[in-house]
């Protein structure tokens, strides 16, 4: 077996190339900017070859780093895990990170029912339309919204996204809103989103002109919910995430036309950790949940888009 660079050289190039900034790596490790430099020189004289492109104020990799930063990079990871492995799930924490929409709407509605069918587990989740960088965090399991999948990570695949007008009844009736062209005119939370155009098209109404004022704009579905039931517009959110609201009449959807995105919802984790018990009960556990909504949809949309 040949013999493999030192550790700490390694560990200095990790980092001084995750970070593209050595005073960084430096303050991550512990080190002074000399040291991480002097580490990552030692490993260059020992390759014969550079690993860096010194520039003025940053550094950037050279052919050779990008060549075996990800391999390095993902060996990294591996031992994170497995370190992180003897505690966290030794303590049986399931770490959940979310997109909010779905995080807040539907899955906080049912987590409890997780928690009750295995007690032994506790759950923390978080809610964020951010990419989780599994790297540089302790989440185990990650609900994300996008095309699919992705290199590194078991990618299950969970539903197409689905958006329509939602509203407040009275807003309905103090508006007469009888057709999708109604909507053209009357207040809608973030107008300009072309979200909104994509439907209108699928409801058959003419592609409207982009409307003169911006409106109200908020960050998310559970935002645009509280809006809409105070009568402040209509609002294009997920029917799905919404059943009780809409089945107690706190909100309605006037029209059953659906704008099918392409994107689509995900559970994602780290291939390495198929077969850990916390995750894959989740795993097991959130697919049982989602077919009890499955008959709410066309079969269609529960696939990945062909």
């Amino acid at each position: 077996m040949p013999k493999l660079p030192p550790l700490a050289a390694v560990r200095a190039f990790e980092s001084a190339a995750r970070l593209e900034n050595f005073s960084r790596a430096a303050e991550e490790l512990g080190m002074t900017q000399a040291a991480v430099s002097y580490q990552v020189r030692q490993l260059e004289d020992r390759l014969g070859r550079a690993l860096f492109v010194r520039e003025k104020g940053r550094v950037r990799l050279s052919e050779t780093g990008q060549r075996v930063f990800p391999a390095i990079r993902a060996a990294f990871a591996a031992m994170h895990d497995a370190f992180a492995a003897l505690g966290s799930d030794e303590t049986d924490v399931l770490t959940i990170s979310a997109v909010t929409s779905f995080g807040g709407a539907w899955l906080s509605a049912r987590i409890g029912r997780f928690q009750l069918a295995y007690p032994d587990l506790a759950v923390r989740m978080s809610m964020s339309n951010d990419l989780v960088d599994f790297d540089a965090s302790n989440v185990d399991v990650a609900i994300r919204l996008g095309m699919g999948p992705w290199p590194g990570l078991r990618s299950d695949f969970l539903m197409r996204q689905t958006l329509a007008p939602l509203a407040a009844p009275s807003f309905i009736a103090e508006h007469a809103i009888r057709e999708p062209a109604d909507l053209l005119r009357v207040q809608r939370l973030a107008p300009n989103d072309s979200w909104w155009a994509d439907w209108f098209v699928a409801a058959g109404v003419a592609t409207p002109l982009a409307p003169s004022r911006l409106g109200i704009e908020l960050d998310s579905q559970l935002q645009e919910a509280s809006a809409v039931q105070a009568g402040f517009g209509a609002a294009m959110m997920t029917p799905l995430f919404w059943q009780a609201d809409l089945a107690s009449g706190r909100m309605v959807q006037p029209f059953d036309t659906l704008y099918v995105a392409d994107a689509g919802l995900w559970l994602v984790h780290r291939e390495n950790r198929v077969g850990v018990r916390k995750i894959e009960r989740f795993r097991e556990w959130l697919h049982d949940e989602l077919k009890k909504d499955r008959h709410l949809l066309p079969e269609a949309l529960w696939q990945p888009p062909s």
